[in-house]
């Protein structure tokens, strides 16, 4: 399995990105998928998650009503829009995939397989 996610870069505090992540290998309908990010000094956390359906999706407090996560079975992609960014939100976001696919789990260590990370710098 590999995941090639990308999207990142430099943007303005209140602008928007958005992050895609590919998936190869099995059928992508097998994994759910997550987003984390890491900030530098600071360790590894969860940003979003979603199922393998869509119908079961979750977000970290700190991103909820700016970031939305969703997925395209039939393009072996997930994606993360990022609203309404802050400087806070800069890290290296990674995607994630498991093969428990029936809810999104929030939890670093469910995931089996890890993309490269992209990074997002947002600026003041």
């Amino acid at each position: 399995v590999q995941l090639q996610a990308s999207g990142g870069g430099l943007v303005q505090t209140g602008g928007s990105l958005r992050l895609s992540c590919t998936v190869s290998g099995r059928p992508f309908s097998s994994y759910a998928m997550g987003w984390f990010r890491q900030a530098p000094g600071k360790e590894r956390e969860f940003v979003a998650a979603i199922n393998w359906s869509g119908m079961s999706i979750a977000y970290a407090d700190s991103v909820k009503g700016r970031f939305t996560i969703s997925r395209d079975n039939a393009k072996n992609t997930v994606y993360l829009l990022m609203n309404n960014l802050k400087p806070e939100d800069t890290a290296v976001y990674y995607c994630a995939a498991t093969e428990y696919n029936v809810v999104a789990h929030t939890t670093i260590s469910t995931y089996e397989y890890w993309g490269q990370g992209t990074l997002v710098t947002v600026s003041s």
